[in-house]
Order: structure tokens, then sequence, then C-alpha cells
């Protein structure tokens, strides 16, 4: 007994020396600063397989030490699955989702996902939880608990763990994967004396002035995507301008690709242009207005103060 304690604690110090230098290998490879994408990638891959060797490592070392029959070890190994699976159900669930994960490549380091309702960049990946950088929200796009107080696709600054069994429970979005690309839309309002086919020229105008290089840029993504699946012929990555009537104004919206990151400042950059192209055109935004048409006759009654 004495000499199989001395095994399992030889073999423990082995498995630890082994993370520390594989851990210390990385780190000098890829140095101390920032991670770029491929560096992560890199480092993603040699931690997930340097894990898998060493659960491996350690559970072949110990049934190798403690389980010299073969058939005692066949009975251990029955009762002790059948007690597992019972009393660790979720985290075996979390670590087949997350066998899953690598093997259907649901999402790696890097990607921008949704799951469980978390939204942001995977930063981590463990066997049994998923890191993920929260990022916030539109407001017309923000739903559910907990809320953001980011009102756009920007990093809160929060951390959240995920149990990787959510691939099993909720949908997992996706916006890398396939094709890293959005489309946006800017909703302008107008009068409907306002001349709105000027407003559509200066719509499409900053739309085209700020993102013809990100169409040609994605244009190859979206054919490798139509290539795997089927994509209706009707959709363009060129910038479009839709309208639609309602009781108040002409509703312009303005659909243009976008990247996955810098969104913001690519929508900030558009709206100062058509500001500025509106202010020129002498435009106005519509907005909700009440006109009072007529009043009533006023009549003032004064009194004197009585003596």
């Amino acid at each position: 007994m004495s000499a199989r304690l001395l095994w399992t604690l030889g073999l423990l110090v082995a498995i630890a020396a082994l993370r520390a230098l594989v851990g210390a290998l990385m780190r000098r490879s890829t140095g101390d600063g920032p991670l770029h994408e491929h560096t992560a990638h890199r480092r993603f891959v040699v931690q997930q397989v340097a894990s898998l060797f060493v659960l491996l490592a350690l559970l072949g070392g110990l049934t190798r030490i403690w389980f010299s029959d073969p058939g005692r070890l066949a009975t251990v190994v029955g009762l002790a699955t059948a007690g597992i699976a019972v009393a660790l159900q979720r985290v075996i669930t979390a670590f087949a989702a997350y066998l899953i994960i690598l093997r259907s490549r649901i999402f790696a380091i890097g990607d921008r996902i949704t799951i469980g309702g978390v939204r942001g960049d995977v930063v981590a990946m463990g066997l049994m939880q998923t890191t993920v950088m929260e990022m916030g929200e539109p407001p017309s796009a923000q739903s559910g608990d907990p809320k953001v107080w980011v009102n756009a696709r920007q990093y809160t600054g929060r951390l959240i763990r995920v149990t990787n069994d959510k691939i099993f429970d909720t949908p997992v979005y996706n916006y890398t994967r396939e094709f890293p690309w959005m489309w946006e839309e800017l909703s302008i309002p107008v009068k409907y004396d306002a001349d709105y086919g000027r407003a559509e020229e200066i719509l499409l105008a900053a739309a085209h002035r700020h993102t013809d290089d990100l169409v040609t840029e994605a244009r190859p993504n979206f054919e490798a995507l139509r290539s795997r699946y089927l994509v209706s012929e009707q959709v363009s990555l060129e910038p479009h301008v839709y309208l639609r009537m309602t009781d108040n104004w002409i509703e312009l919206s303005l659909r243009f690709i976008a990247p996955l990151h810098g969104v913001r400042s690519l929508m900030n950059a558009i709206h100062r242009d058509v500001l500025r192209d509106f202010a020129e055109a002498k435009l106005e935004v519509a907005s909700s207005t009440y006109d009072i048409v007529g009043l009533p006759p006023i009549r003032v009654r004064v009194e004197s103060p009585p003596r």
C-alpha cells in the first residue's frame, strides 16, 4: 500500500511538472504581450491537447498503479461509472459538450458568440467552462438578463464563465465561424414634403464612402458561404436604401455590410456624414409633433374684491 501511495505521489508530481513545463514553453513562444488572433488560436490548441493528454495520463497511471487485476478493474470501473454518472451528471455533460465543441467546431477562441444569454468574444475554453468577454447591444436588440449598460457591440469589461453544457439547452449564435460580417441598418425618418430622393442619395453616398472596401473584402467570404450552404441569389453586399411609408413620415432604411469589430465606429462615421450632408441640402429629420389648429374662445372675468 505504501509503495502504491509513493507511486501515486510521484505520478502527480510528474504531471504537475509537465503542465508547468508546457505552460512555460507557451509563454516563452508567445511572449507576455497581448495575444494576436493566430497566436491565441495556437495557444488554445496546445492547451487543449495538453489538458486531454494530462487527463488520460493521470487516469491511465492511477489505473496501472492501483488495479493490477483486469477482472477486478472491470468490476470497479463498472460500479464507479454508475455512481459517477448519477453524482456528477452535470460535470459529465459539460465535459461531453466540450468534446462536441472541439469535434464539431461550434466555436473556438476569438469567435464572437451568444450562448446561454451571454454575448461576447470567446477568450478561454476549459474542460467544463467557456469564458466570454461580454459585449453590449443596441437598445433595440437588448433582451433578457443581465442588462448591459453599453448600447453598442463593444466590451462591457465583464468576463463571464458559461458551462459547456449550455450547447444542449440553448442555441449557439456564432457570428464569426462561417461569415464574419453582419448587415447593419440605419433608419432615418423624413417629412412627406421633403426631397426624399435627395435624402436617399445622401444615405447611399455615405454608405459607399465607408463600405466599398469592406464589400470587396467580404465578397470572397460570401462566395465561400454560398458554396457550402443554400443562400438566396437575392442577397446583395452592396448598400441599399428601402423606403417605407408611415402615418407621420417617410422612413428610409439604409442596409449595408459591416465587420464584426468596429461597427460603432463605422456607424458613427456614417451618421456624421449624413448629418452634414442633410444640413447642406436643408433636409430635416422628421419627429413626432402636434399642431394646434384652433382654440375655442376664451373669456376672462375679473371681479373686484369686496369692500
